[in-house]
């Protein structure tokens, strides 16, 4: 079975890559960065998610040496301009990773008092895909985003990790850090994303870009 280097240490992301996958009936054998014996992290210098998920891809592509996934995303406010967006998870300090809890506490802050028209929201992700075919190297970026609304008040339970499923909500299915798993890999930003792959994911798994010659 080919491998596929998801880029990512979180085992909640992962476990949700291979939930989606297996959705879509795309069979490959899905490995994280500690699979790989990669401990080592680039610095994310992009403008946009699809900037740094391309960056991350790159670098752990040169180091895997198989067909590698990296994605970058969060949380964008309309009436913050976009806020936190491609700060999502340093919006408070810059440079490192702020707590889930100082995160959620942020946004329902400065949403206190914006009337309900001025709440819409989106998790936007975008993800890149790199593989080798007949010797040459290929690069792939797709984004998807899951629309809804900034609530009056943050969910109770605050999922590790991700921390902004606590406070959007999506029209008829209530706060997205409610969603089980299935549920949510139906709507999912990445799985958005990931149905833009779909060509380039089969033809991996097909033996036909799973590492480099």
């Amino acid at each position: 079975m080919a491998r596929l280097l998801i880029a990512t240490t979180n085992p909640a992301k992962l476990a949700e890559y291979r939930l989606i996958l297996r959705e879509l009936g795309i069979d490959l054998q899905l490995v994280s960065l500690a699979d790989v014996g990669i401990s080592e992290s680039p610095e994310e210098t992009g403008a946009t998610f699809a900037e740094n998920a391309l960056i991350k891809a790159r670098f752990y592509f040169e180091r895997a040496r198989i067909a590698t996934l990296a994605d970058d995303g969060g949380l964008e406010i309309d009436a913050l301009g976009g806020e936190p967006g491609v700060r999502s998870h340093r919006w408070l300090n810059s440079g490192r990773d702020d707590s889930d809890e100082a995160l959620v506490a942020e946004v329902m802050r400065r949403m206190k008092g914006v009337e309900a028209a001025r709440r819409s929201a989106r998790m936007r992700a975008a993800i890149a895909l790199i593989y080798e075919e007949n010797g040459a190297v290929r690069e792939k970026i797709a984004e998807g985003a899951i629309e809804g609304v900034i609530a009056d008040r943050a969910y109770p339970q605050i999922r590790q990790g991700f921390p902004y499923r606590a406070v959007l909500v999506v029209p008829g299915r209530g706060y997205l850090g409610e969603l089980g798993d299935a549920e949510e890999a139906q709507i999912s930003q990445r799985r958005i994303a990931l149905l833009k792959l779909r060509d380039e994911l089969e033809r991996i798994a097909a033996g036909r870009g799973a590492h480099l010659l």
